[in-house]
């Protein structure tokens, strides 16, 4: 080996997927791996494909965030095993 070449361990790793799991209210889990360049609306549809859900009547938080569909796991700065959570719309509420 000469001078000018890195060992390989020495040059930086690029993970190109993230480990993310889906928890809905009734603890059901759902785990998804997915580029982190993936608009996470593709993981979204995948979820209530799985689930049975209308992706209507569900919301999907981050960290207490709401998860648009458009934004990328990069974006959101997530890791590896991060918890996604469902959340089935309420409406109403009158006395």
């Amino acid at each position: 080996m000469t001078d000018n070449q890195e060992p390989q361990e020495n040059k930086p790793e690029t993970v190109q997927h993230i480990n993310l799991k889906v928890i809905s209210n009734d603890g059901a889990e759902i785990a998804f791996k997915i580029k982190r360049t993936t608009p996470l609306e593709r993981l979204i549809g995948a979820y209530v494909q799985k689930a049975g859900q209308d992706r209507r009547s569900v919301r999907f938080l981050y960290e207490g965030a709401r998860i648009e569909g458009h934004e990328t796991p990069d974006e959101m700065e997530m890791e590896d095993n991060d918890i996604i959570q469902v959340m089935v719309e309420q409406v109403g509420g009158c006395c």
